[in-house]
């Protein structure tokens, strides 16, 4: 069977080069990033469409949904796993640390009550979010120690968590084509 860690020698050298060029033009390193998100007529489903890709974002029947997919909070704890996933991988080819098997456990509460009168104290928002990052490999406690420090220092998703940033929003009205004044 095979481990991570072809990948790991991989991902390294790629690493590298992506470093290596941001450094040479650090006016191309800064990305926008983009996602559009359109409800589907009769279902309500939310089509999520990021570059070339889609993913389906649905809530359960008890909601008025029909169960295609994960809801947003759902798909926020998979953004973050995903996310450290990512950067675990990152930071162990950066740093030589051999993974034979890696996966994230992300849980979190949410209440369908919340914010309504009677419970306000409890969050809208998935709260007591936590993860177990499981990870089977020869290293040290020490240094898959440092492993985990290094992944919690630069990832991305797990600071937008932590320290939220401020959304802005707009409202774009625009009547239908057949309304009548």
């Amino acid at each position: 069977m095979s481990t991570l860690n072809e990948f790991l020698v991989q991902k390294r050298e790629a690493s590298l080069q992506r470093n290596e060029q941001a450094l040479k033009q650090p006016e191309t390193a800064r990305q926008v990033i983009k996602a559009n998100v359109r409800a589907a007529g009769r279902s309500g489903v939310r089509e999520i469409r990021i570059r070339d890709f889609q993913i389906i974002s649905d809530s359960p029947p008890d909601f008025a949904g029909y169960n295609l997919g994960p809801t947003s909070p759902e798909l926020q704890l998979g953004v973050l796993g995903s996310c450290l996933t990512h950067i675990t991988l990152i930071q162990a080819a950066e740093r030589g640390v051999s993974l034979d098997s890696l996966e994230v456990e992300v849980t979190g509460e949410q209440h369908a009550l919340a914010g309504q009168p009677g419970f306000e104290h409890i969050p809208i928002y998935p709260h007591n979010i936590r993860y177990k990052l499981h990870i089977v490999s020869s290293e040290s406690e020490q240094t898959i120690a440092e492993l985990h420090e290094a992944v919690e220092r630069v990832c991305p998703i797990f600071h937008l968590l932590k320290n939220p940033q401020d959304v802005e929003g707009v409202v774009i009205h625009t009547a239908p084509e057949n309304a009548q004044s």
